[in-house]
């Protein structure tokens, strides 16, 4: 893992770079300097992938289990998302805004000790746990680009209304198409969250105690899946603005942070 670790360092200085760049397009709205942003952060996205096939290669499981793992899958989910999207969609923004996020999650997990292979048991590295991560994870990623796009809404609603015509705002899609793209993907996050949870259900009956379903952030996790549901009804309901179904979707990811940070309040969520 030692000799791989110079493609993480790498990856962070060249992802710096590219947000830089992407934070003087947002500015000045410079499409060469775009371009060159957008090259780096593809760039990055090869340098992700080649450091999490050494760990795959080094580790005997799929690394998700530590909150380094978890934290790195997560930035690399975000980028490939943001390359994904922009690649049929061509939302300059949203990139830069999704590898704000992606940035700060792989800055975070610099700080973070690898858990040595001894100290995984093998119960952890259970395939139907790393599944139910995985696709926990891969939620949090719709997620975080539904939460984008409804902020993107709201930013763009306050400017019409106070009469701001400004560059941006030229560069921002419309009101429906934020919306639409909002709902995309959370109909993407919530079928994703709730198999996700049904396969830790089935892990947790054959592993962990007879109660393990009163733990709080089993409840925790049911609970933003309860949100995330409420919304995807609300909009099919139509009894919502738009506006409001916009900032319900803020709080949604809020109460999504916590879930992911707050693993003390759980008995066996804790990170390694």
């Amino acid at each position: 893992m030692a000799d791989a670790r110079w493609i993480y360092d790498l990856t962070i200085f060249l992802y710096a770079a590219s947000v830089l760049f992407y934070f003087n397009d947002f500015l000045q709205s410079n499409r060469k300097v775009n371009r060159l942003a957008f090259g780096l952060l593809a760039v990055v996205w090869a340098l992700q992938s080649a450091f999490f096939v050494s760990q795959v290669a080094a580790k005997s499981y799929f690394p998700v289990i530590t909150l380094f793992e978890t934290l790195f899958f997560y930035s690399w989910v975000l980028v490939s998302l943001s390359l994904l999207i922009n690649y049929f969609f061509r939302i300059d923004l949203l990139v830069f805004f999704t590898n704000v996020i992606g940035f700060v999650v792989l800055v975070l997990s610099m700080f973070l000790p690898e858990t040595p292979l001894t100290a995984i048991s093998e119960t952890l590295t259970s395939d139907l746990l790393l599944i139910h991560i995985t696709l926990a994870l891969f939620s949090y990623g719709a997620f975080s680009l539904s939460m984008i796009f409804s902020a993107m809404y709201l930013l763009q609603h306050k400017m019409l209304k106070e009469k701001r015509w400004t560059p941006l705002l030229r560069r921002l899609p419309s009101l429906d198409m934020l919306e639409a793209y909002a709902y995309r993907m959370n109909m993407v996050g919530v079928p994703m969250l709730l198999l996700a949870i049904i396969l830790g259900i089935i892990w947790g009956r054959v592993v962990l105690p007879e109660k393990f379903w009163l733990d709080a952030k089993v409840l925790l996790s049911t609970l933003v899946l309860g949100a995330y549901s409420y919304w995807l009804y609300k909009r099919f309901s139509d009894t919502w603005q738009m506006r409001r179904l916009a900032q319900f979707n803020l709080t949604a990811f809020l109460l999504l942070l916590v879930n992911f940070l707050a693993t003390d309040i759980s008995t066996f969520h804790r990170w390694l």
